[in-house]
């Protein structure tokens, strides 16, 4: 098997591609060793020391550090992501289902349906394929007066870029789209 690395712009962050499905659909981010459990390839991850994030994707995991340097931990990762895909063991937990529909959290005036599906049809079809490039992913939480308000995860999540990516970037392609939006914040 081999699995290959990619640098982020979070410099913190590696994108490991394995080559194979790791979830097929969607995103599970895990910000904590006490929610690892909901995958055991996030436990296994977490058991690596200085590992503070894991984010698995359609088709590749992410990584955060806390500390430590990624030359000493890289090859810990990629021994704990081949051992998990050469065991055969699931990628998610047995009874876990993935929050599917995260519709449930989201915050919006109902007379603003139509501007919010078109904010979501511009997030899934233009910034989340550029975002999953660089190993993370960004969800609509909320629109309230003219001001969007996105989660980002994955390398996204803590990235000093991230505010740059948000304001030059997701902020002017909804404007454009969508002249009553004002601004785009970070949930």
């Amino acid at each position: 098997m081999f699995i290959q690395t990619e640098a982020t712009p979070n410099p913190a962050t590696l994108k490991f591609l394995p080559g194979r499905p790791v979830l097929g659909e969607g995103v599970l981010d895990v910000r904590s060793a006490d929610d690892a459990g909901l995958s055991p390839l996030a436990q296994r991850l977490f058991e690596v020391r200085g590992v503070d994030g894991v984010m698995l994707g359609p088709d590749f995991v992410t990584v955060t550090k806390a500390q430590g340097d990624w030359r000493q931990m890289k090859p810990a990762i990629l021994g704990a992501i081949m051992e998990h895909f050469m065991s055969g063991a699931p990628i998610i937990a047995e009874g876990v289902a993935l929050a599917a529909d995260e519709a449930a959290d989201e915050f919006y005036d109902r007379a603003d349906a139509e501007i919010v599906a078109t904010i979501k049809e511009l997030l899934d079809t233009r910034v989340r394929p550029a975002v999953a490039n660089d190993g993370g992913d960004i969800t609509f939480r909320g629109f309230k007066d003219g001001v969007v308000y996105l989660n980002m995860k994955g390398s996204c999540s803590g990235c000093p870029s991230s505010t740059a990516t948000l304001k030059n970037g997701v902020e002017n392609l909804l404007k454009h789209f969508v002249p009553e939006i004002r601004e785009v914040q970070a949930a």
